[in-house]
């Protein structure tokens, strides 16, 4: 059994060759392809990938999104499983070997995804498992609170994340996927430029009898933020609209526009009030900047 990874870069620069090195590194015989793919990057990112030849580089001539950009990389792969890897992680020594051994279990059949156990920097372990997306558990988190209960919320903050479980969504920094599983689902929805991509393929592939596997045995490095924090606006705003978009998605009318009042109302003001807090200005402006995007965007087009 194989692999092939797929690496979506935009202006990431020396996070995306500490990526490639560990894979290089670190791949075995298992590992099929690498195959990049750049959302038309302006940072000469793709300099040092000259060291590379056996890596395989798709070119954007305009950035397409990262869910659209992953399903061109996955265009180019034959193996028996993809691993969707963010230009701000990477690879240790028997990451992909034991990932492809506990998959290939045969009790393990039906888990279509999976992720690992994710370490910053410090040696931390992320909080990187979430529940599946649901008009309450968003209507806590637009007021905010899902942070001092985090059981409100999607994100399974209150859980150390230190043993293997099920659960509904692993992010998507390291995604592991079974390629029949991503051939069946037609690869991630598009309509997602940014974010929540990973959230509803997780839950396409529930409702396929798929499950989501949380491998604590197993580690990678993840930065969190990575490309993301080039532009904090711009990420509010693509976050805010994929989550309307999944809402009107998944939820129905009725529930997605109850989701959609708490994230055009509540929300902002409570962002706002934070910030002000913290004296944070730069944050209230780029809070401001971001619903001013979406706004423009407007709510009429959460169902495209």
């Amino acid at each position: 059994m194989a692999v092939d990874i797929v690496v979506v870069n935009w202006n990431s620069r020396e996070l995306l060759e500490q990526c490639v090195e560990s894979i290089v590194r670190f791949g075995n015989e298992q590992l099929g392809k690498i195959v990049v793919v750049d959302n038309h990057s302006s940072d000469h990112s793709l300099d040092f990938l000259s060291q590379y030849p056996d890596v395989a580089l798709v070119k954007q001539t305009k950035n397409v999104g990262f869910a659209k950009a992953c399903n061109i990389g996955a265009q180019q792969c034959e193996a028996d499983y993809l691993l969707f890897l963010n230009p701000d992680a990477a690879l240790f020594a028997n990451t992909l070997e034991s990932v492809i051994d506990f998959m290939e279990h045969q009790e393990n059949q039906q888990i279509g995804i999976c992720g690992v156990k994710l370490l910053d920097e410090n040696n931390h372990v992320a909080r990187s498992c979430s529940r599946t997306a649901s008009p309450t558990g968003l209507f806590f988190h637009s007021i905010g609170l899902d942070r001092p209960w985090p059981k409100l919320g999607q994100a399974m903050r209150e859980w150390d994340h230190l043993n293997n479980q099920n659960v509904d969504q692993v992010i998507g920094a390291f995604y592991f996927v079974r390629k029949s599983l991503f051939n069946k689902l037609s690869g991630f929805d598009e309509r997602f430029f940014v974010y929540y991509e990973e959230v509803d393929f997780a839950y396409r592939a529930q409702q396929q009898g798929y499950s989501s596997y949380y491998l604590a045995d197993v580690s990678a490095y993840h930065l969190g933020g990575g490309t993301s924090d080039q532009v904090k606006a711009n990420r509010l705003f693509y976050s805010l609209r994929s989550r309307l978009q999944y809402a009107y998605k998944h939820f129905g009318f009725v529930q997605a526009s109850f989701v959609a009042l708490a994230s055009l109302t509540f929300e902002p003001v409570v962002r706002s009030l934070k910030a002000l807090l913290r004296g944070d200005i730069q944050s209230m402006k780029e809070t401001t900047l971001a619903y001013k995007k979406l706004l423009l965007w407007g709510v009429g087009s959460t169902s495209e």
